[in-house]
């Protein structure tokens, strides 16, 4: 059992509207939470209050939710993979880049640290988390303060390439099995985790990389368990001709006549439907599909508009019915870019503000997130809803002046002015600090693990090349004479 604490007379609430089922506007109004749950949301609230903040100048909103990222490993590339040029994949990254930066557990242990804080720092309370487990990567995930979901995932197939051009894929479903087997244990250890705030999602790594066998297999165990499925899933040009020339299928077709799209599906980034002008294929039948079926879309914009890759487009999505989340998936994990990013990148590849509203936006981040995950008590703040909720400085300069408050958020303030997050009702960020995690150090100790990761990168590459041949600093050093 927790004492009450209660935020009174914020200026601004973002709290859940039953009748209409959507988030509204309430002015300077409490909110009280205990045990972990939201207890009263109102004017004058007069019950107990072991605790007491004071939300003048504060607008309260519900934490947001992060339903795809890679922590273990994506914070090592900062400054390496920003804007990298793969020409011979269509731009896609994955194939000459992915494999250049394999991590020891140590190593993979920094990484979720760094992100885990920049993550908290910009108004995420959930996460799901994608990764190989570990000794020790539940326990990370439940020190962080965060509400986690573990992603354990596997592979049947791993690729490479020789020329730059051309890929292999190596098989092996024993392994395949092995990291399946392993996942399903992470799964049992997750739910018993002393934190209470961990849960597990069944997630086969991609569709081009698992037998029909195993992506069978672990939709039929999270159906028997009652676990959300995500899988990355046409998230490039080079999937999407290689599942054609597997199976004379998209991508969606192929995992639709295995019978894996359902409600409890996700699919990561799903870019490369039918529709997508690079494609300039025939058909027009994935995103239809993916409304029919209810499935939920993990939205990652930022790593892909690096590479001049856009989804086409988040409104268009949402107009036929499809549920959309949005993740952060790699550096920075700040939620409020990626929330930034997905609506300014919407309306320019439909070249039209229409594509979509600001409110779109929240509420995938949100109460879209929430129901990609099977839940309704997260992604809102409702009496009886978990207390997950983040105050944001209105006084801090970029929120001045507040006529819209999180239009000024996501727009131009971004994670500069969130001061406190609480987590299940646990103070996890007060005053833009982290309290469960020493972000500095964990920096500091990032910084080594990325020169190691450096200093390996040749002897991974394909064609035996330096960090500074792949990945060119902005401008050249030029060397002082003394």
């Amino acid at each position: 059992m927790t004492g009450t604490t209660v935020i009174r007379n914020a200026d601004w609430l973002v709290a859940w509207d039953q009748a209409t089922g959507s988030h509204v506007y309430r002015r300077h109004a409490d909110i009280a939470f205990a045990d972990g749950k939201v207890s009263f949301i109102g004017a004058g609230y007069d019950g107990p209050a072991d605790d007491e903040i004071d939300g003048r100048d504060r607008m309260v909103m519900p934490g947001l939710i992060n339903i795809h990222t890679h922590a273990g490993w994506e914070p090592v590339r900062k400054g390496m993979t920003d804007e990298i040029r793969s020409p011979g994949f269509w731009h896609s990254s994955l194939y000459e880049y992915l494999p250049l930066f394999p991590l020891e557990s140590h190593e993979t242990a920094v990484c979720m640290r760094v992100a885990y804080a920049e993550m908290l720092k910009s108004g995420c309370t959930t996460i799901v988390d994608f990764g190989f487990p570990f000794d020790g990567w539940l326990d990370l995930m439940g020190e962080s303060g965060l509400r986690v979901v573990a992603a354990p995932w596997f592979f049947d197939a791993s690729y490479h390439t020789e020329d730059g051009h051309s890929l292999t894929y190596e098989w092996d479903e024993g392994e395949g099995r092995r990291q399946f087997d392993a996942g399903l244990r992470a799964i049992d250890l997750a739910n018993q985790h002393p934190s209470g705030r961990l849960s597990g999602m069944v997630a086969p790594g991609q569709a081009d990389c698992c037998t029909p066998e195993r992506l069978r297999d672990a939709f039929d165990v999270a159906e028997e368990r009652n676990l959300p499925y995500q899988l990355h899933t046409a998230e490039s040009v080079v999937e999407f001709h290689e599942m054609q020339r597997r199976h004379g299928l998209t991508s969606v077709g192929w995992l639709e006549k295995l019978g894996v799209l359902g409600e409890r599906t996700i699919l990561g980034h799903a870019i490369f439907l039918d529709h997508h002008p690079w494609l300039h294929w025939t058909s027009r039948r994935d995103l239809p599909l993916l409304a029919e079926r209810g499935v939920s879309v993990a939205h990652c914009p930022t790593v892909f508009m690096r590479r001049g890759i856009a989804l086409n487009t988040l409104g268009g999505y949402l107009k036929v019915g499809v549920n959309m989340g949005i993740g952060t998936d790699t550096y920075p994990h700040n939620m409020l870019d990626e929330l930034r990013h997905a609506g300014t990148i919407a309306r320019a590849v439909a070249g039209t503000v229409d594509d979509l509203n600001t409110s779109d936006v929240f509420d995938a981040a949100t109460i879209g997130g929430a129901k990609a995950l099977m839940r309704d008590d997260i992604g809102r703040l409702d009496v009886g809803a978990r207390a997950d909720l983040v105050l944001v400085d209105l006084k801090h300069p970029a929120m001045m002046p507040v006529r819209e408050p999180i239009r000024n958020l996501i727009f131009v303030a971004n994670d500069r002015a969130v001061s406190d997050v609480f987590v299940d009702g646990r103070h996890v960020v007060r005053d833009g600090e982290v309290m469960t995690i020493d972000h500095r150090a964990a920096c500091e100790e990032l910084a080594e693990v990325q020169a190691r990761a450096l200093a390996d990168i040749p002897k991974r590459d394909w064609a035996g090349r330096r960090a500074d041949d792949l990945m060119p600093l902005v401008y050249p050093v030029t060397r002082e004479s003394v």
